[in-house]
Formats: structure tokens, sequence, C-alpha cells
């Protein structure tokens, strides 16, 4: 298959290609801005993991962005698959910029899926997340009335709209994935909690912790979920469909904490002190999701313990 991979350079975009290199029949377009990581972070990754000089051939890059549909819609020539990546990711930058985040996360994604709709691309991925469900009693459900809690959630949610209309009028097999809290090597720039708490560590800072470290997420390890979207992206009688991909299991950010203490001790690390500050605006304080329509429906589920994950994390960070 050929797939166009928009936001591939980021972290969950470089474990995607590096898995789909290992079908030698399997060719990549990289779509991305460069606004947070650029194709030398993506082909560093290609050639760490193993990745031979013949199989990084098959990938190409395009520096662009998604808010520009012609250049976009030029990246989708050929593919067969599109995966959607690229956005604005995050709670906090969606509540200080709510138009930046409309903009990006809502007009790109229509972009992307008008792309689709013009190259006749077959199945198109979409990268959501839990946050369109927002205020709910979890686990959190497919089925669930969508009640967001910040702009994110609102943005991410017309995102799962504007894939199931263009499913519904135009036939662009749309699968949209609600990732879970991803973790996991080449998370280098991510801003999520247990790559902020590694890299804090490593320069000496203090874990800073929103609220009590009562909020419960669901942590998925990044192997876990390339798995996840491959099966989105070629099981049959899917299309239209939003799936949960975590863990199901829920986790607080204290107990999230004290486990990768005993990452670091294991490491011969020491963990650093814990400082507590104000709640931030929008987070929801309990999230972890049921998974057993992916289960059922792709063939899919999470093997990665928390404790193995947060292992190989910190490891990686370690010999990075």
């Amino acid at each position: 298959m050929k797939y166009l991979v928009t936001g591939g350079c980021g972290f969950i975009g470089r474990n995607l290609c590096i898995r789909l290199l290992k079908d030698p029949d399997n060719e990549i377009v990289v779509f991305d801005n460069f606004s947070t990581s650029s194709d030398v972070d993506l082909f560093s990754a290609l050639y760490a993991s193993g990745v031979s000089h013949e199989a990084v051939g098959r990938v190409a890059v395009i520096m662009g962005d998604i808010l520009d549909a012609d250049r976009l819609a030029q990246g989708a020539t050929g593919a067969d698959c599109i995966v959607h990546l690229a956005a604005n990711t995050g709670v906090a930058p969606s509540v200080a910029d709510p138009h930046m985040d409309c903009r990006v996360n809502v007009m790109g994604t229509l972009n992307a899926l008008e792309a689709a709709r013009h190259a006749g691309v077959k199945r198109f991925v979409f990268a959501s997340s839990g946050a369109p469900v927002g205020d709910n009693p979890p686990p959190i459900h497919e089925e669930m009335a969508p009640r967001p809690a910040s702009p994110y959630g609102a943005s991410k949610l017309a995102g799962e709209g504007y894939c199931s209309a263009y499913w519904r009028c135009f036939g662009v097999e749309t699968v949209a994935l609600r990732f879970g809290n991803v973790y996991g090597p080449l998370s280098t720039h991510k801003a999520s909690v247990v790559a902020k708490f590694i890299k804090a560590a490593m320069t000496g800072e203090r874990w800073e912790i929103y609220g009590d470290g009562g909020q419960t997420r669901d942590f998925i390890f990044i192997d876990d979920l390339v798995d996840a979207v491959l099966a989105a992206a070629t099981r049959d009688g899917v299309a239209g469909e939003i799936f949960q991909i975590a863990t199901a299991k829920e986790t607080t950010v204290n107990e999230l904490a004290l486990a990768l203490t005993q990452a670091f001790i294991s490491a011969g690390l020491q963990a650093p002190e814990i400082v507590n500050s104000e709640r931030r605006a929008g987070d929801v304080m309990r999230n972890f999701s049921d998974t057993s329509k992916a289960r059922k429906m792709l063939g899919w589920q999470a093997r990665t313990p928390l404790k193995a994950g947060l292992d190989a994390t910190l490891r990686w960070f370690l010999s990075a």
C-alpha cells in the first residue's frame, strides 16, 4: 500500500513509519510542516531502528501545512490510505488560542478529507482523542453523547463528524481512533505527562502535577497504538466507525508518578521532587476507555503493561 501520513515526522508518525517499512511493498509519503519535528528526526529514527537504506528509499517527505489544501492534495496523489496525525494537540494550547485550534484541527482535517475524496483514496484513518467525550463518567465508549470540556475536544469532535459525513456522502472509508494518553520511545518533543516527567528529571527539574494528582488517564504504549492504526488502515467492515484505542485501565497521575519513580530507581537513578500546582482549565478528572468495540471489530487490544512500557520508554530516553 501507499500511505500518506500527515504529521509523519512526529512521535506517532515516526513509530508508524518504522513499522510500515517492515513490509517491503509499502510506500510512504510524509506530509509535515516541521513545527515540532523535522525530516532529520524522521530519518534519524528510521536508521536508528535498523531500517535499511533501501527501505528508507521508499519514504518521500513533503514539507507543507495541512491548511494548504492544494499542497496536501498533491501529496495524496496515488495514495491508498491517509493516516491523518497532524493536529494541534493538547488541551492547554486550545484553551490559550481556540481560533488556532479550530483552524488546524477542523479545517486541516477537512482539507485532508477533501484530498482523499478527490484523489480516490480508499481508507482514511483519523487520529482523534477521548477529549470529544469530555465530562462523562468513565469508562468512556463510542455510544456516549459527546460533552467536550475544552476547545481541543470540540475540534476533534468536529473532525469525527466530518469523517462520518465523508463516508456517508462521498464513500471515503473513514475510521476515527480515539487515542488514550500515548507514551513511548521517540517522544522527545511530546509534551504529555510521561515524556514531560522523564525530560524534567533528566534536566534536574521537579515534577509538576496539576491539582492533587487524583485525576485519571488511560496510558497506552506506542507499539500498541501503532498496531491499532495498522488494523484501522487494513481491516474490512470498519468504515465510518469510531474506536476507543487505549488500555481499559484507569491510572491516576499520582500512580503514574510512583510507577515512573520505580522505573528510575530500577535504572539506578533518583526521581525528582514532586510539586502540585493549580488544576488546569478544561482538564477532566477521570478518563479511561472501554475498548471492547476495538477488540471485536478491529481484532485489537493493548498488550503492554504500564511498568514494561515505562521501563522501555526510560531506557530509550537514557540512550538517545
